[in-house]
């Protein structure tokens, strides 16, 4: 076979079905598509004005009207802009995705580069043929002596070009709409979708019915020269002003400078406030607001507010519009909005965005991660920011604020690096503690400050029985062992405890409040990935659940005798416990508390209760989700309580089984909910020791 080259060819009558049908994801984007044309238009027109090629008339106000006609079946949409000659009509129009916009822009790139224009691919006309059977265009040129041209299309690929009628400078495209359509012409899903697309296009945007009857009434000295007078209401008293009945007039729907265009410091507080009622519909107060404001290395503008939420009767969504050049694009695209920040309410105006020609979704483009990457680090600039200025307001956004940061750090190792030391971390006391806080607090040892203290006045420490205990002095012999130490101390892993469940953890809490001991409280369910991260992050760090394990700190001084004789208890003791309860891996221990109060508690390690977390969340093969952690529980008697001692002085009493059970459930009750069938049994158990204290 004879090599060839050559070019692709396009059969017209194959392609113009699909820029139809399937250019656009959703049909109600011609009306976003037409007006954005028209917006082009019109700037296209004042830089030729401010070029000097063109002198635009002194009343010239730009404006684009959207006529709609129900019964007609019609929208009109009319601009006041460059407008075009027969042979651009023929150039643009009939020549499919040949863009006028880039041809202007080619032309005039080192004259004028104020205000930006919108189209850049040439196919946005088309959209119109997915709702209408039929299109018309009527255009005047601003050239001097053009003449007015008139097109039509049925949606084939035929169309007709002669000399029209129109006589102002400027187009007007007129939808004839399919019978699949006619809501486009209805005057309430009109105003929605031209709100939804086109509220802060640059130029003026006006809705009316055409042909219309209805009226509205205005005060005299508010009528306006374009104001069509029906008739004067007459005065009911002489001293009342004179009302004048009117043709409704248009009505403006866009703001053509939205307050994201404005600098920071121009802003007020209360516009910010009506400016987010406005666009998301809320009328709770957001807690604060970002605002961006960047023109190089690219153009973006915007607004993040972080709404208030109810985190226990709402969902965390939030949305954040996506604009290019005030043009509305997408919400929520994440390629652009990383996605911890989804959850946040705000708009966004990046001009250079690379688009795709539907203009609905982003090309695939490195330049968008670096947009990306500046509003994460935007947003943990301002963040970090109040937390060094503004402590105490910081505080009091926390609460609401911490799901938005913490999964912030969760789904971005730069955000996590720069906000790590702008964390909180409420105490048992309700204050907030940034985590070198946190450290610093755990550092301390309130048994250690308290031997040196009883040291330093002179007093010796003794256990329960009176009997002296040793109290063990560390002196520095030399400069070098000082150092040694203080670098093993550094290595030593610092510790930070955490509750889950305030109420069900009461006991501990109240343990530690007695100990002068400290814990930050993590209820949310972001919480365990949440510290699982700083732990691997942060070398050193570790924290751990208040119930996890019995330190030193709660545990009495005792003579070495003492410790040995409570070790051979349990040894006896922990065969008894595990008869009564039928649980033969189940660790006991018997210690001497502080606290005589309590009788009984349960530990379960760390490491244990975050894997039985993570099976509960996967789930894992069907797994009874209790036997894991029941396996690696540890049941600490006090030996200092009367009950504990009784059970360790009568093993053969006919009630000491009861007591054994109940110890366990009253220490299992502490550290987590009983079942359906515990729980009963513990009732009933109730009940019965408090029958035999009824009738001693």
């Amino acid at each position: 076979m004879e090599a060839k080259s050559g070019n692709l060819s396009i059969n017209s009558d194959n392609i113009f079905p699909i820029i139809k049908k399937w250019l656009y994801n959703d049909q109600d984007i011609f009306y976003r598509e037409l007006i954005s044309n028209g917006c082009d238009a019109i700037t296209k027109l004042k830089k030729l004005d401010m070029m000097g090629e063109y002198s635009l008339p002194d009343d010239y106000k730009a404006r684009i009207d959207v006529q709609i006609h129900p019964e007609k079946k019609t929208i009109r949409i009319t601009d006041n802009g460059i407008g075009m000659t027969a042979g651009e009509v023929e150039e643009y129009i009939n020549q499919i995705a040949f863009s006028g916009a880039t041809d202007f822009l080619a032309q005039y790139k080192d004259k004028t580069n104020e205000d930006q224009i919108i189209g850049h691919f040439g196919l946005g006309f088309y959209s119109a043929f997915m709702v209408a059977d039929e299109v018309h265009i009527d255009s005047l040129s601003w050239k001097e002596g053009a003449e007015p041209v008139h097109w039509e299309c049925d949606g084939g690929t035929e169309f007709s070009m002669e000399k029209g009628e129109k006589t102002e400078v400027g187009t007007t495209v007129t939808l004839f709409l399919n019978e699949d359509c006619l809501k486009y012409c209805n005057e309430y899903e009109a105003r929605s979708v031209l709100q939804k697309y086109c509220s802060f296009m640059p130029t003026e945007i006006y809705l009316s019915k055409e042909e219309s009857d209805e009226t509205q009434t205005i005060d005299a000295d508010e009528k306006l020269e374009s104001d069509v007078v029906v008739e004067e209401i007459p005065k009911e008293k002489e001293e009342d002003k004179q009302r004048l009945k009117i043709k409704r007039r248009p009505q403006l729907l866009n703001d053509i400078h939205p307050l994201w265009g404005k600098h920071p410091n121009e802003c007020t507080k209360e516009e910010y406030l009506e400016f987010y009622r406005k666009v998301f519909q809320d009328y709770k107060e957001p807690l604060f607001w970002i605002h961006l404001n960047m023109d190089y290395p690219f153009n973006l503008k915007g607004i993040l507010y972080f709404p208030k939420i109810n985190l226990e009767y709402e969902s965390i969504e939030g949305k954040i519009k996506l604009y290019n050049n005030q043009v509305f694009i997408a919400d929520n695209i994440k390629e652009v909005i990383p996605e911890f920040l989804l959850l946040l309410k705000g708009v966004i105006d990046c001009p250079d965005l690379p688009l795709n020609v539907s203009r609905s979704a982003l090309q695939n483009d490195g330049f968008v991660k670096k947009i990306s990457d500046y509003i994460t680090k935007k947003v943990a600039d301002k963040l970090s920011g109040m937390c060094k200025t503004d402590k105490e307001e910081y505080d009091k956004y926390w609460d609401d604020i911490s799901p938005f940061i913490k999964f912030g750090c969760l789904k971005d190792d730069k955000f996590c690096e720069k906000m790590t030391d702008y964390i909180l971390f409420k105490n048992l006391d309700g204050k907030y503690l940034t985590l070198p806080e946190c450290l610093e607090v755990a550092k301390s040892d309130p048994d250690e400050a308290e031997e040196e203290e009883k040291i330093a006045e002179g007093e010796n420490a003794v256990d329960e029985n009176g009997e002296k205990v040793e109290a063990e002095i560390v002196t520095e012999e030399n400069g070098e062992e000082s150092a040694e130490d203080a670098a093993e101390e550094e290595k030593k892993e610092k510790i930070i405890y955490y509750v889950t469940d305030e109420q069900q953890q009461g006991q501990y809490i109240n343990m530690f409040k007695a100990a002068k001991m400290d814990a930050v409280i993590l209820t949310h369910n972001i919480d365990q990935p949440f510290v699982q991260q700083l732990e691997s992050k942060n070398e050193g760090i570790r924290f751990m659940r208040i119930d996890a394990d019995l330190t030193e700190n709660f545990k009495a001084k005792t003579s070495k005798k003492a410790e040995k004789e409570l070790e051979e208890s349990a040894e006896a003791i922990g065969k008894l416990m595990k008869k009564a309860l039928k649980k033969e891996k189940l660790t006991v221990k018997i210690e001497k508390l502080k606290n005589k109060k309590v009788s009984s508690m349960l530990t379960i390690s760390e490491e244990s209760r975050r894997m039985q977390d993570m099976m509960k969340m996967y789930a894992a093969g069907g797994m009874g989700m209790g036997a894991f952690g029941e396996d690696d529980e540890t049941l600490i008697l006090n030996a200092s309580h009367p009950l504990v001692q009784y059970i360790m002085e009568n093993k053969e009493d006919k009630n000491s089984k009861m007591i054994c059970e109940q110890l366990y459930d009253l220490a299992k009750i502490q550290n987590a909910p009983l079942k359906a069938e515990d729980m009963a049994k513990f009732i009933a158990r109730s009940n019965e020791i408090m029958m035999l204290l009824a009738n001693k």
